[in-house]
């Protein structure tokens, strides 16, 4: 690269910590805050939409999802996420980020009410809905949850790189945090406001007509804080990194750190920073030089995450069966639907609160002391140990 760009980013890598730093975590942030209350938030009303779409007459216990109808609705947006995340992931070396970061804000937007908005016939009609815009909500889900992180790794200085893309992270135990309050809410609202009697007493009557609201208006609230981040998105500026390495730009990416960074960047354009010209160093993603460089760093990291992910996610989506298992919560015979609803959202704001809001903040505030991988390492250490106490 030529010798203005890597004057602009070390100026980058130098850069004191200042208030624009905070303001892209919080941006980035709500990314990550959207996508945990998108994909999480469907655990929390997945046993209402049983009584209310598969309620059988004579049953001694409420009606509940098939099973092949759970895994979908409960796992279509992650295979809508996978597909995201390679399409984006590819849009975004080719665009840049800022321009991908609106498309896949409003994919988010327009499905989170689309999903809300599902309807159908029949109850297996209505669940196909669902399933048709939380795959394309996963879709842009995937697009936007690297999108964020990359955005911050591309801004951040290199003192303070890890600490802020950890907290970048760390939103989401606000968003999954956020859902069960606003479900708290909802059903706590509703269940005053419709009194019903439990399941063993009236199997029809627990399930008044007015709960088919309480989903649709959980899942519709997804779309507001994508909504409010929408105007800042748009006002960043495509980051410095992408500017000067990808676009080959490096005195518009001067331009754009001068403003943000405050302070006096001046590169002056040469031929060999000009977007036609043909970068020496490039190399594709299969090629031997890659995997030479970056193809152990790659294989472990994305080996770690996989199947930690496994674990993280498996038990988020399911902590509600968990909950019933234990004892947790009350049988659902013994509770109306909406009331069932109020349980299920105490008992995760509960854990959110206690175990995964401080768990992220506790890994923001050491990340860069107990060094990336030790830290990491330590995440997945505690995660297992608490998989297996379970």
């Amino acid at each position: 690269m030529a010798r203005k760009g890597k004057e602009v980013l070390n100026a980058l890598d130098a850069a004191k910590t200042q208030m624009y730093h905070f303001t892209a975590i919080v941006i980035a942030g709500m990314g990550f805050f959207t996508d945990a209350y998108d994909l999480f938030s469907i655990s929390l009303v997945t046993k209402l939409l049983g009584r209310i779409y598969y309620h059988v007459d004579g049953f001694k216990k409420p009606g509940t999802l098939p099973p092949n109808v759970a895994a979908a609705v409960n796992g279509v947006a992650f295979c809508g996420t996978l597909a995201g995340q390679l399409f984006f992931g590819w849009l975004g070396d080719k665009l840049g980020r800022k321009k991908v970061y609106g498309i896949t804000l409003m994919v988010m937007v327009l499905c989170s009410l689309g999903s809300g908005l599902s309807f159908g016939h029949s109850s297996n009609g209505a669940m196909a809905t669902l399933c048709f815009f939380r795959f394309w909500l996963g879709f842009g889900i995937g697009g936007d949850y690297p999108l964020s992180a990359t955005i911050m790794s591309e801004y951040a200085n290199k003192k303070t790189r890890g600490a802020f893309i950890a907290a970048v992270f760390a939103m989401q135990g606000f968003g999954i945090l956020a859902g069960g309050i606003v479900s708290l809410i909802v059903s706590t609202a509703f269940d005053h406001a419709f009194d019903a009697p439990t399941y063993e007493v009236d199997p029809v009557g627990s399930t008044v007509p007015q709960a088919d609201y309480v989903w649709r208006i959980v899942l519709m609230f997804g779309a507001i804080p994508a909504l409010l981040t929408y105007y800042w998105r748009m006002k960043m500026p495509e980051t410095a990194r992408y500017t000067a390495l990808v676009a080959r730009n490096t005195k518009q990416a001067a331009a754009d750190m001068s403003k943000v960074l405050q302070v006096d960047l001046i590169a002056e354009e040469d031929p060999q920073s000009n977007p036609s010209s043909s970068n020496p160093n490039s190399f594709g993603l299969f090629s031997k030089e890659f995997a030479r460089r970056h193809g152990l760093h790659l294989v472990g990291t994305t080996t770690t995450w996989f199947l930690l992910d496994i674990a993280y996610y498996s038990s988020n989506l399911f902590q509600k069966d968990i909950y019933s298992a234990i004892g947790w919560i009350p049988a659902a015979e013994t509770m109306n639907a909406i009331h069932e609803v109020y349980t299920v959202s105490r008992a995760q704001t509960l854990i959110a609160l206690c175990g995964t809001v401080p768990g992220y903040w506790f890994t923001v505030a050491l990340i860069d002391y107990l060094h990336t991988a030790n830290g990491l390492y330590l995440h997945d250490r505690l995660h297992v140990r608490a998989r297996d106490t379970v």
